[in-house]
């Protein structure tokens, strides 16, 4: 008869078996040195898909990865099943150090910065000059947040069968942005296709822009469609005169001429993240005149002395115009 209270003894004591063994825990993890490389080129509701050693493959992150994210760009390596056959499942096991990131929030007042694409170079702002009507202030903010990120930035300028360019273009002149214009009859015929692509050759470029700039359309022209068919598995939907695409995909230019990265539309670019510190290193001309600006100055103030600076003949005032109007975007919100 069992006995209780303050007569028990460890006798009396019902102890539940270690079902996990004795092996003392380590917190030591597999270093996977057998791992292949791979590329990411899209993510969809936890499944990755990586190109590694010529084949696109599925894979899950490994739980010791624990909340490092993974997103499209990324140089990954990778373990398991590498056959690429129906309904095989790799893991990734290790995110390799990323040489840039392209960041944005949801709107200017979200602390939570998002990650769009890892690892890319070139940033090409998709405008469309009519139908819809051009966003400076969204193309400011994306201007703002590929000198953040270090990418160089590129005007792609569509439907110009419709508007003309320059109009636009005269507001970007003096930031000296490369620019490609591009009407609907060109992408057709591959005229425009290819002059986007020469500026793409060799690169790896983020196509961003908002709904119903012809991005899609671009991105068909600039990719054959049986290279778009082998590569990935673009999550969209398509209807007339619509095509939204929901998840980033990275495609390759035809000849191995680099990789364009597909996002989805965007209705606002949020720069929460920003540092406006690291905007003026995009303007090296007025850089050295921040020397004697006060501690941290917004370089929109009255002793900021980047005015002397200019005044002093050391730069262009029109670059200073247009560091101000891009560092303006951080503190107003698109639609002001």
């Amino acid at each position: 008869m069992r006995r209780y209270g303050k007569h028990t003894d460890e006798d009396d004591i019902r102890v539940r078996p270690n079902r996990r063994g004795t092996r003392p825990r380590t917190h030591q993890r597999p270093k996977h040195e057998d791992a292949a490389e791979g590329m990411v080129l899209t993510v969809d509701r936890g499944r990755i898909t990586c190109l590694v050693e010529g084949r696109t493959i599925t894979a899950m992150k490994a739980r010791e990865l624990g909340r490092k994210g993974v997103v499209v760009g990324d140089r990954v390596a990778v373990v398991g099943d590498l056959s690429g056959a129906k309904d095989t499942l790799a893991r990734v096991v290790r995110v390799e150090k990323r040489s840039s990131v392209l960041r944005r929030t949801a709107d200017d007042n979200d602390p939570y910065e998002r990650v769009v694409v890892a690892n890319a170079d070139q940033l090409a702002i998709v405008t469309a000059l009519a139908d819809p009507e051009p966003r400076p202030r969204l193309i400011d903010r994306c201007l703002v947040a590929a000198y953040d990120a270090g990418l160089d930035p590129l005007l792609v300028l569509t439907k110009s069968d419709l508007a003309p360019a320059e109009p636009l273009l005269e507001k970007y002149t003096p930031l000296g942005v490369r620019h490609v214009v591009s009407s609907r009859d060109d992408l057709a015929d591959g005229e425009a296709a290819e002059r986007v692509r020469a500026s793409l050759y060799g690169r790896i470029t983020v196509l961003v822009g908002h709904s119903g700039v012809g991005k899609t359309t671009l991105v068909n022209a600039l990719v054959p469609e049986e290279q778009q068919r082998t590569t990935g598995h673009v999550n969209a939907v398509t209807g007339r005169g619509r095509h939204t695409t929901t998840s980033a995909l990275a495609l390759p230019l035809p000849h191995e001429g680099g990789w364009v990265i597909d996002t989805p539309g965007v209705r606002s670019f949020g720069l929460h993240h920003v540092d406006p510190s690291r905007v003026i290193g995009a303007f090296p001309d007025l850089e050295p005149g921040t020397a004697g600006c006060p501690r941290a100055c917004s370089h929109d103030e009255p002793d900021c002395a980047l005015d002397q600076w200019v005044a002093d003949g050391h730069a262009d005032p029109q670059r200073l115009y247009s560091l101000r109007r891009l560092l303006a975007t951080r503190e107003q919100h698109e639609g002001d």
